[in-house]
């Protein structure tokens, strides 16, 4: 795998709320992360973090124990339960982070596969000859609405309360983590961001980015760019991975 991470704080936001995740030697599991916080007195910050901090912390430790071995979706529910514990506390043992909470989405590569894991409307993507598929769904207010007629995909870009998201890590004692899985095969790009950047830029335009650029850490460097280019009204971060 080569992989790169990029997050920039953005051209409005006073701080980033934005975190990360990826392997930090070849010995490690291949995780990547990506977690956007919320909430005030720079709370969201303390929540990605402790996201981040924990989910990674748990896969690791638990990575090679003989009862997931068979079961990787199980690991990854169990580390985003971690987490939500975690977050959920630390929010009640002071006024300054009450009600704080997280996004978080990760890929786990084994065994010819890359599991999904996800809460709220950062995202996955996996760009495969060509086509850019988006691998999560939006747990947000206009991704909810779109679903039920209400809205177009058009329409949801534009919405005033496309930012209202509907589950998120830490907000509550128990919280519901969409996984899924996918094969991949050489070639293939993945992507996790925020919504600083898909609310920047259109599947499109990031496409179009991603194949122009001539290595994933230039590709990761324009995306930033671009978003910062059109406002960077909210922090963006980016991992790109390149199955070779």
């Amino acid at each position: 795998m080569i992989h790169c991470a990029k997050s920039d704080r953005g051209r409005v936001r006073p701080n980033n709320e934005d975190a990360f995740y990826i392997p930090e030697d070849m010995n490690e599991p291949l995780l990547f992360i990506v977690a956007d916080g919320m909430g005030g007195h720079n709370a969201g910050e303390v929540a990605s973090r402790l996201a981040v901090e924990e989910i990674s912390s748990y896969i690791k430790t638990k990575y090679d124990a003989k009862s997931f071995q068979d079961d990787v979706a199980l690991l990854i529910k169990e580390a985003f339960m971690a987490a939500n514990e975690k977050i959920y506390k630390t929010s009640l043992e002071s006024e300054e982070w009450a009600g704080m909470g997280t996004t978080a989405t990760l890929a786990l590569f084994k065994d010819g596969k890359v599991y999904i894991g996800h809460v709220g409307d950062s995202r996955a993507y996996m760009l495969r000859s060509g086509h850019l598929r988006q691998l999560t769904k939006d747990h947000s207010l206009v991704w909810q609405l779109m679903e039920e007629g209400r809205l177009t995909a058009q329409e949801i870009k534009y919405h005033p309360m496309r930012n209202v998201i509907t589950r998120a890590l830490g907000v509550d004692d128990k919280v519901d983590v969409d996984i899924s899985d996918y094969a991949y095969k050489s070639g293939d790009i993945f992507l996790l961001c925020s919504d600083g950047l898909t609310n920047m830029l259109d599947d499109e335009r990031i496409k179009e980015i991603i194949l122009s650029a001539d290595s994933v850490e230039a590709a990761a460097e324009r995306l930033v760019q671009a978003a910062n280019n059109l406002g960077g009204y909210d922090n963006i971060t980016v991992e790109l991975i390149l199955v070779d």
